[in-house]
């Protein structure tokens, strides 16, 4: 089957990329090193590519960014780089031998309209407690771009060049588990429609979204007669196993 080819509308536009593990397996389930290594893949994609990132979340089984690319040719460029460490990581911290992605990653583009960018917005960041992991969006313990947007710091993390260690192996040499190592930051920038407010505005209306997402998110959790799976149990899930299937009633 031919790959549908990337469209720019026009330069500089806002994309909504998304990728899932292959069957829905829980191949992103957070942990403190996995977090680490998905914002330092993050973070020297971003400063290698050039592109803005205005949001991301990354839950267990598949992950979404909000990207502002100025071509098809920079974004192409930033996820390849991107997703294949990613992978190359989760592979050897899993042990899974197969293909990590279930495809190639979708790309959509979203209009210069301020409701369609807000909306996905609100989309990215109602993730976690939306499917009832957790009651509040910064209790999710994987990487989300809410906390960084609410307190105006950047997240970090570690980006770690296997090809170093290798070389190192090959001579022989002993080496520490971040003698080759470097720390990356992931810059986020606001939505294009809302570029022109002050700090304190932006930081309003992410926090206004976050509770309007948890308010949302309780109300449905107490009409369906359920509670959240909770930060713990995320945690332990295996990295290999897939979410049970729901059948609807025949």
């Amino acid at each position: 089957m031919p790959r549908s080819l990337r469209f720019l509308p026009e330069e500089d536009t806002l994309f909504e990329i998304t990728n899932r593990t292959l069957q829905g397996r829980f191949l992103l389930v957070p942990s403190d090193e996995l977090n680490e290594i998905i914002l330092g893949a993050l973070g020297c994609a971003q400063r290698l590519y050039g592109v803005r990132l205005c949001a991301y979340v990354f839950l267990s089984t598949h992950f979404h960014l909000l990207v502002r690319a100025r071509d098809a040719k920079q974004l192409a460029a930033f996820m390849a780089h991107f997703s294949s460490k990613l992978a190359r990581e989760i592979a050897r911290r899993t042990g899974w031998s197969g293909k990590i992605w279930t495809r190639r990653y979708q790309a959509i583009a979203i209009s210069n309209e301020e409701a369609a960018q807000v909306e996905r917005f609100a989309y990215l960041l109602s993730h976690g407690v939306k499917e009832f992991l957790v009651e509040h969006v910064r209790d999710w313990p994987g990487v989300h771009c809410a906390g960084a947007l609410l307190t105006d710091r950047y997240d970090e993390g570690t980006w770690f060049d296997r090809t170093q260690e290798y070389c190192a192996r090959h001579r022989n040499e002993s080496f520490s588990a971040r003698q080759f190592a470097t720390r990356e930051t992931v810059i986020l920038d606001p939505l294009p429609c809302w570029q022109h407010l002050p700090g304190e505005i932006l930081r309003k209306r992410v926090a206004a979204i976050v509770e309007q997402a948890e308010v949302e998110a309780a109300r449905a959790r107490l009409d369906q007669g359920k509670v959240v799976l909770g930060a713990a149990a995320v945690r332990a899930q295996s990295p290999t196993e897939r979410p049970a299937l729901h059948r609807r009633p025949a």
